[in-house]
């Protein structure tokens, strides 16, 4: 791996296009090797760094804990009770109330709980929960100990017992049961007891629509009935970390109406909200009668760390500099620049990469000349040379493999590139001298003039090396750039756009659920900014709806993400990786961020929290 700043990439890389493209040689820099699985060790972005060993002095460490007992986990050491776990959030927190999920900064995540969770025990080399879908063999059961589909449209759950509301007024502890569970769901869609319509936000949810009805036919069970047959549509809303799992107290909402007063804040979560700054922070203590145990560790009541403080950090420089003096022990959604400057100051500061969340791509009109016609989108796709963006802009911190739709970070998912059949591979390698004949194919001999229009949050430095291996083969690119609000009006909202989009965010969500993703393509989608009108692809999303058997679903998955490769929908780009950064004295971190500091809010923070713990030793013998 080079250690070399993002401008050295850039130049490089520059140089290197107008080279190649000006010599005209066929130059083949495909690759035939597996994407490989995402293994995530602790490793510092440029160079690897050897941490100096400190020897850890247990702070009122577990009695009953062992290092030795041949888990994959042992190496962490022995889990510590108390401390406290600072993390930051980039926006202040609006809303308390999982009815009122409008996308606004939420933390209820911190003492609400789901029905379903991670796998603790789970090997991160198997599945490391870095992106947001979790494929179904990687959910557990949190408020729900078990669950089932007795018949196709039939999801049922059964609650664990024991399980209590957090002893505040006016829960006052009582027992969780699935009457509550049935309430919270009535609220969010209007189903009954009650509630005759939907919340503002949830009621317009797609996904969610296909509900019927939930009931509890006893004291821990509750059944849900949809109006899909679809397993995989069923789980993906189920068991997915979203709000809509937030279970809220029901004699909290039957006294205040509305929970978005921090001070109604009332879970069965291992923390409780003890106080709240507006634009400051929010601070969390632990719940002394917390029903969870460490799935790693049995015998371990949870949670292990005393408080937990979220800071509210709008500026990204004040936030790394709270990491660098160790008032913040995690830090996510950190650029590669801002990583490798952490690397150079602090490299006893840990880090780990995330895959960015969405494949980069360029998106033309394909219902427009010169995009209409596929030669030329093939073209372009092979005018750039993505191994070498991978290995120098990224310095070799992201895979160099094309997306699709659907990422191979979606395990058992999709079309991976390593099951891409060579001619498809060959379409998507460097290959200027292919790429100008394709263009006399279509007419354009001596290329053409186009631009993009990009949001000013991009990679503009990326949309630069894009612009110059375009001119490679006569195509000359204009950049356009608008700030985000603008360029969402113009494009998200108006397609107003009349050659190309760049942006921070595309159709192309890795971290996506599968079936969800489909849609992106379908004639009049509103994130159809390429306006592809194809009745062949229109047919995928009708057909994997009202699929019924699991392989079923995904083999149509599998068909549309070769469709769109093999139709260059858009100029795909990679997959780059942010940076979650960790102190050394945090243990059990690899690289959860979706989970801990998502975009609106944390979505697994509760469970999260509860099973870190902070090396006290370690941390004191480090001046903190």
């Amino acid at each position: 791996m080079k250690n070399k700043t993002i401008w050295s990439g850039l130049s490089f890389l520059i140089g290197a296009a107008m080279l190649l493209a000006s010599c005209g040689t066929a130059t083949l820099n495909s690759t035939t090797t597996s994407a490989p699985t995402s293994t995530p060790t602790s490793t510092n972005v440029a160079t690897q760094v050897t941490t100096t060993s400190i020897t850890s002095t247990p702070i009122r460490t577990t009695a009953t804990t062992s290092s030795t007992t041949g888990h994959w986990w042992d190496k962490l050491g022995s889990p510590q009770y108390g401390g406290s776990l600072t993390i930051r959030i980039p926006s202040d927190i609006v809303n308390f109330d999982p009815d009122l999920s409008t996308g606004l900064m939420s933390v209820a995540s911190a003492w609400m709980e789901k029905l379903t969770s991670d796998d603790w025990s789970l090997d991160p080399s198997i599945f490391d929960y870095k992106v947001a879908f979790r494929p179904n063999q990687y959910v557990k059961g949190n408020l729900a100990e078990s669950w089932e589909m007795p018949a196709p449209n039939t999801y049922v759950i059964h609650l664990r017992k024991g399980i209590h509301w957090q002893n505040i007024p006016p829960a006052n502890g009582r027992e969780l049961v699935a009457d509550d569970v049935v309430f919270h769901y009535n609220r969010m869609f209007g189903l009954g007891g009650g509630f005759t319509k939907p919340s503002a936000y949830w009621g317009t949810v797609t996904f969610w629509q296909p509900l019927a009805s939930v009931t509890a036919t006893d004291k821990y069970t509750v059944v849900f009935k949809w109006n899909t047959s679809n397993p995989e549509v069923i789980m993906e809303n189920q068991q997915a970390p979203t709000p809509a799992q937030d279970v809220e107290n029901p004699e909290a909402v039957q006294l205040w109406g509305t929970l978005n007063d921090w001070h109604h804040a009332i879970g069965t979560g291992p923390f409780m909200l003890t106080d709240f700054v507006s634009g400051s922070s929010a601070t969390l203590s632990k719940n002394p009668n917390y029903w969870g145990y460490d799935d790693r560790y049995p015998q371990n009541q949870l949670p292990y760390i005393d408080t937990l403080k979220i800071l509210i950090i709008p500026d990204s420089p004040t936030a790394l500099a709270g990491l660098r003096t160790g008032k913040i022990d995690f830090l996510d959604n950190i650029s590669l620049q801002n990583a490798q400057a952490i690397n150079k100051t602090n490299p006893e500061i840990l880090q780990i990469g995330i895959p960015l969340g969405h494949g980069l791509d360029v998106d033309p009109r394909d219902d427009l000349v010169p995009f209409k016609d596929i030669k030329v989108r093939e073209a372009m796709q092979m005018a750039i040379d993505l191994p070498t963006i991978a290995k120098t802009f990224y310095g070799g911190t992201s895979d160099p493999y094309p997306d699709t739709l659907t990422s191979f970070y979606l395990k058992a998912w999709g079309f991976p590139y390593d099951q891409w059949p060579q001619d498809l591979k060959d379409q998507y390698a460097y290959n200027p001298t292919a790429a100008k004949k394709l263009l006399a194919d279509a007419g354009f001999p001596s290329g053409f003039k186009t631009n993009v229009v990009a949001d000013s949050a991009s990679d503009l430095d990326l949309l630069q090396i894009v612009k110059s291996y375009f001119a490679g083969v006569g195509i000359d690119m204009d950049i356009r750039v608008m700030d985000s609000a603008s360029w969402s009006g113009f494009v998200s909202t108006g397609h107003k756009q009349d050659q190309m989009v760049y942006a921070t965010l595309g159709e192309l969500g890795l971290g996506y659920e599968p079936t969800k993703q489909i849609p992106a393509f379908r004639t009049g989608s509103a994130s159809n900014w390429d306006m592809v009108s194809d009745p062949v692809y229109d047919a995928f999303y009708p057909k994997v709806i009202g699929a019924t058997n699991m392989d079923d679903i995904k083999q149509i998955v599998k068909d549309t993400n070769e469709y769109v490769a093999r139709q260059h929908f858009v100029i795909s780009l990679l997959q780059p990786n942010t940076f979650g950064l960790y102190q050394p004295w945090l243990k059990g971190y690899s690289g959860q961020n979706q989970s801990i500091s998502g975009t609106n809010g944390p979505k697994l923070l509760a469970f999260y929290a509860a099973r870190f713990w902070i090396d006290q030793g370690l941390k004191k013998s480090m001046g903190h």
